[in-house]
């Protein structure tokens, strides 16, 4: 059965090397990611492990041989890759041209295998109106098949005002926004996350909680302030299973009902009309089903949050999930071919 995987990872050099100043700033603690405490943990063939952040670099900037051989190692027929290299915090006149130029490369990499490879586009969120116009030189020109953005566009979300026109554009083109994580706003961090030990203090703040929480808020922001109704035709993908957000849905509509929201819709029945859902690695049967009960399978795509995460485990989780036949298939390929009109 064909498997295709959306949340799989590149790095460009050069947007990293223009974010470093800013990232230093804004979440000096990420350094401790890569200490050796951090980085010891012993690799699970049998699910994702996590990779020590130098190697999942290496491994990002490759988008060709060493790239498929490890999807034809582990069964994956297609990756949909996305740069989380984070160019809305490079220098504002540096960012059209790194975000075009890294476009570029991995146009040129998809076309040198467009069976095995296709890509989302990274926008230069710092001048939303140029970031609309890369997107359709992106998806017109290139061929690329929607967005990624790791993290907040800037200091607020995207249900400011000033990113309508990068919203409007994604809906009339009809392509999908990736909001992926990223570090937390410097306050938040400090005041939820910090002055615990510095390994404990990084992982907390990032991918064991922080990242996820504002990530699922992200969402919520944009269903809470009517951005769906204005732009009905856009989605969004949400990975690490709805990052929180689907646990909590009952919740939500119990507390912010229609009559206090004003939109046409409840929080769930919104979400089940917009969002999507990736596991991005977390491979966990009970996920799974409550995904299922939840918002239903029409609305998963499989992922594995390569490089970051290994590969190991994939095809032997999917295999062993207590899913009927039609079921593998929507999860594993007919969602993504929806999507994304392979």
């Amino acid at each position: 059965m064909r498997l295709v995987c959306i949340e799989e990872h590149a790095v460009d050099p050069a947007i990293m090397r223009a974010a470093q100043p800013t990232l230093h700033r804004e979440a000096p603690y990420m350094r401790w990611l890569s200490s050796p405490k951090a980085t010891s943990h012993p690799r699970d063939r049998h699910r994702p492990s996590v990779v020590e952040m130098s190697e999942a670099m290496r491994l990002g900037t490759d988008l060709g041989a060493d790239r498929i051989r490890a999807m034809d190692e582990y069964g994956i027929d297609l990756q949909i890759v996305s740069y989380t290299s984070p160019a809305q915090l490079a220098p504002d006149e540096q960012a059209v041209a790194l975000t075009r130029a890294a476009n570029d490369r991995l146009a040129q990499a998809i076309a040198a295998d467009p069976q095995r490879l296709q890509g989302f586009a990274v926008l230069p969120w710092q001048a939303p109106q140029a970031a609309a116009d890369e997107l359709d030189r992106a998806v017109g020109e290139l061929g690329l098949r929607g967005a990624l953005l790791a993290g907040r566009p800037g200091d607020r979300f995207l249900d400011d005002p000033r990113y309508e026109p990068v919203l409007g554009r994604l809906a009339a083109l009809q392509v999908p926004l990736y909001l992926h994580p990223f570090h937390p706003l410097p306050e938040v961090q400090q005041a939820y996350y910090a002055g615990l030990p510095d390994e404990v203090t990084a992982g907390f703040s990032l991918g064991g909680w922080g990242w996820h929480h504002e990530a699922g808020i992200h969402v919520l922001r944009l269903i809470l302030s009517g951005v769906f109704e204005r732009f009905p035709a856009l989605q969004v993908i949400s990975g690490h299973w709805g990052e929180m957000v689907p646990y909590s849905l009952h919740r939500l509509d119990d507390i912010l009902p229609t009559s206090v929201t004003g939109l046409s819709k409840t929080i769930t029945d919104t979400y089940r009309a917009h969002v999507w859902v990736t596991p991005s690695g977390l491979f966990d049967a009970p996920h799974v089903r409550f995904i299922r009960d939840t918002i239903g399978l029409d609305r998963v795509i499989w992922s594995v949050d390569y490089p970051y995460l290994t590969l190991d485990g994939t095809r032997e989780f999917l295999d062993n999930l207590p899913l009927d036949e039609s079921e593998r298939h929507k999860i594993m390929h007919r969602n993504a071919e929806t999507l994304f009109r392979l």
